[in-house]
């Protein structure tokens, strides 16, 4: 599709209400007149900015005024809208007839909610017997020693384990290692 059939299609989305505000009409039409080659001289941009004016027709008169001048003015208006209002250049219906879906790109939308839609108790309970299975693995190997390693951890833990836990853990790993 060529820019000027384009904005003929997307002409009746973007002058209805309040898809474009006044302060966004202006960027662009400054930004119109400002690019190089100039695609509005200066007379037809304060006509375009007048405040007089409304809202509504100022955008109308602007996207016909850009369809007689022809393809590189559309295309310099649809720049214009995607530098200012990212977003309505996004939601364009001309834009949306662009993306045909590729059947071999992934809908990460739906890939997100697929790995997400067990929660958080689900992750925490694999988490948890993940853990315990590996401690486990870990205490019945013989040829550890655990006692002498958890000594050693423990010795360095007063700040993540309270001095009175610490205590009781010790005592408990000196007499397991008097038996």
């Amino acid at each position: 599709q060529s820019y000027c059939h384009r904005l003929q299609h997307d002409m009746y989305f973007l002058t209805s209400t309040s898809r474009l505000n006044e302060q966004v009409v202006d960027k662009i039409v400054l930004q119109l007149n400002r690019v190089y080659p100039q695609i509005l001289n200066n007379e037809e941009a304060e006509k375009f900015r007048n405040p007089k004016a409304s809202l509504h027709t100022r955008l109308s008169d602007l996207l016909k005024h850009l369809q007689k001048k022809g393809e590189r003015h559309c295309q310099e208006f649809y720049r214009a809208l995607q530098i200012n209002a990212e977003q309505l250049f996004n939601d364009l219906p001309s834009r949306k007839i662009l993306k045909i879906p590729d059947p071999t790109e992934i809908d990460t939308d739906k890939e997100q909610y697929m790995l997400n839609d067990r929660g958080p108790v689900f992750f925490l309970a694999c988490f948890s017997m993940a853990a315990g299975l590996a401690l486990f693995w870990y205490c019945c190997n013989s040829e550890t020693q655990v006692i002498g390693r958890a000594r050693r951890i423990l010795g360095f833990s007063p700040i993540i384990i309270g001095r009175h836990v610490r205590n009781i853990c010790m005592l408990y790993l000196e007499d397991m290692s008097r038996n």
